[in-house]
């Protein structure tokens, strides 16, 4: 309903005449200053904003109580009043309404099961009076400078700390409690910094020391204890969900302790609180290569991942996206996003739209939606912490290498005019050197061809494919049923230098077609292996520890021809390089 009828003045007054005695006795005991943020928000979101919040599909009398423009909206009608008008209670249509005896007028309604008591409604009364300043979310306002209180003649307070303390007791009238002893003393702050109880030798310490600046000393004893980083950490490491497993079915171990040791180095450290944030956010995107900024990211990779066969590496990558973008808003805003996710947020000011804005920022590395099954590979992107002694090695061992390197380009160009005269003079040999697998695929006996090159390493074939005419002699028609393996070749490694040829005839341009592979399953478990295949109509080869990340890939810059025969060879020289994997068709690369 619109709130346009000029009788609700009378109804108000009349309402507010008989409650006037019961609001007069909880004005006593209301704070000397409202606050929007810490008193009334809370309950407009609790009790109003089911009807008048951001959620337009139940909102009810177009009216927004989350909004200030539309809080503060001039209402329809005779008398020139508005939903809130700062300074006067009786000109502000919230009021009279919460405090109306009409139970058709007052609200919120009786069929909500919401209502506010006496105390609630003088205090939305109260801030009225006062201005009825309105105030954006807390967690969006800047930290503003506030005044000590002050209690003259009181002997208590031993720092302005205290000044707050005994300024809340007394306003809850309450007196602050007689001096601990000394012993509970150093319990109660060895436990607060470091988790841990004071050791005999310490509490002995204490009692003995009759200096002023005794506790001051212990204080700073704590704070200087490894163990105070780690009582410290312990709540941010809720924060980010931190967990040393995996979080989902096997719930296999997660090496992400590194990451924690950062986090307890950082309080241990003091380190300022706006670089713990961007270190944890975008310290990968920071100025210069450190190694320590990147691993201070990680933070944004703690949430649950799967490796549950059959599971869509698409659709777990979004939920990890959306991981991290609600634990930014719970860390880092002090908002609550996760009803966003799926419509725009029913209690706070937030959009679908700002969600999935936010979630850009989460979205943008290569990874995959799930983690290995057949390696403790840590899932990409992955970052290597070699111990110093370590880092100098492989420093050492880099420069050998592109010595070598350089040396082995030197020969091979100082040989080569030797090289080209003894291959000229040389007869060819028919015998491909280090042959170990040759199928002629001529005959199928009992689901077996046999190996040309070792009789005793046959090849299988499984659900009967058809014998066809070949490039040379016959091949075999896969439908995609059926296959043919070998157990040759079985055991390379990315250090092991190979290659694999055949002859290959597609009718038609496949989307996504395995021509070869060797792993132990496809990409819901990591995609370990090598394998040829042919990728939006390219040929595509790939020798993958963990995909993506740990792996190389070389494509095709071209869609291969259709309904022709093509020979086709990968050649691999174990540099673990992408240089190093070729693919060569009809013998060109």
């Amino acid at each position: 309903m619109k709130f346009s009828s000029p009788s609700w003045f009378l109804r108000g007054l009349v309402a507010m005449l008989l409650s006037c005695s019961n609001l007069a006795a909880a004005h006593a005991d209301l704070p000397e200053t409202v606050d929007f943020n810490f008193h009334i928000r809370p309950l407009l979101s609790d009790r109003c904003y089911n009807c008048h919040g951001p959620d337009a599909d139940d909102r009810e009398a177009d009216l927004r109580l989350d909004q200030k423009e539309s809080a503060f909206a001039a209402l329809e009608g005779e008398d020139a009043s508005h939903v809130i008008t700062p300074g006067d209670p009786e000109q502000s249509e919230v009021y009279l309404r919460i405090s109306s005896s009409d139970a058709e007028q007052r609200m919120p309604p009786a069929d909500s099961n919401l209502s506010l008591s006496a105390d609630e409604i003088e205090l939305i009364r109260k801030w009225i009076e006062q201005g009825a300043q309105w105030k954006p979310h807390w967690s969006l306002l800047s930290v503003a400078e506030v005044a000590v209180p002050t209690q003259p003649g009181s002997l208590w307070p031993k720092n302005e700390v205290d000044h707050f303390v005994l300024s809340r007791l007394e306003a809850e009238s309450l007196q602050p409690t007689v001096a601990a002893s000394r012993e509970k003393l150093i319990r109660r702050v060895t436990y607060d910094l470091t988790g841990l109880p004071p050791t005999l030798e310490e509490i002995d310490a204490f009692l003995a020391d009759n200096s002023s600046e005794a506790f001051e000393k212990v204080v700073d004893r704590l704070l200087a204890s490894p163990r105070y980083g780690e009582r410290m950490a312990v709540e941010w490491l809720d924060v980010a969900r931190y967990a040393d497993t995996y979080g989902y079915q096997a719930d296999v171990y997660r090496p992400v302790w590194p990451w924690r040791d950062w986090v307890v180095g950082a309080f241990n450290a003091n380190m300022p609180y706006d670089q713990f944030i961007t270190w944890q956010l975008a310290g990968d995107l920071l100025p210069g290569e450190d190694r320590t900024q990147t691993l201070a990211t990680a933070f944004n990779r703690l949430h649950r991942q799967t490796n549950e066969g059959g599971s869509i590496e698409e659709e777990y990558r979004v939920e990890y996206v959306s991981d991290r973008t609600e634990t930014f808003g719970t860390a880092f805003l002090g908002l609550t996003l996760q009803c966003a996710h799926c419509h725009d947020h029913k209690y706070d000011p937030i959009t679908q739209k700002d969600y999935y804005q936010i979630s850009s920022f989460f979205g943008n590395i290569d990874e995959s939606g799930l983690y290995s099954h057949f390696t403790s590979a840590t899932p990409t992107p992955a970052l290597l912490l070699p111990k110093p002694e370590q880092e100098v090695q492989l420093a050492e061992l880099a420069q050998k290498i592109t010595v070598a390197e350089q040396r082995l380009e030197q020969v091979a160009e100082e040989q080569q005019p030797a090289f080209d005269a003894w291959l000229a003079e040389t007869p060819h040999e028919a015998i491909v050197a280090g042959l170990i697998g040759d199928y002629g695929m001529d005959a199928i006996d009992d689901g077996k061809i046999v190996n040309r090159v070792d009789s005793t390493q046959a090849g299988q074939v499984a659900d009967a494919p058809e014998l066809v005419a070949g490039k040379v002699g016959h091949g075999i028609r896969f439908s995609g049923e059926n296959r043919f393996t070998t157990e040759v070749g079985g055991s390379f490694s990315r250090h092991d230098a190979f290659s694999i040829g055949l002859w290959i005839n597609t009718p038609d341009e496949k989307d996504r077609a395995v021509v070869w592979h060797r792993s132990r399953a496809w990409t819901d478990a990591g995609s370990r292996g090598y394998q040829l295949l042919l990728d939006d109509g390219r040929l595509s080869a790939s020798v993958i520890h963990f995909w993506p990340g740990n792996a190389i890939r070389v494509q095709s810059d071209r869609k291969m021809p259709t309904d022709r025969w093509l020979q086709v060879f990968v050649t691999y020289d174990g540099s673990s390089r992408a240089e190093g994997l070729k693919i060569y068709v009809d013998g060109k690369l």
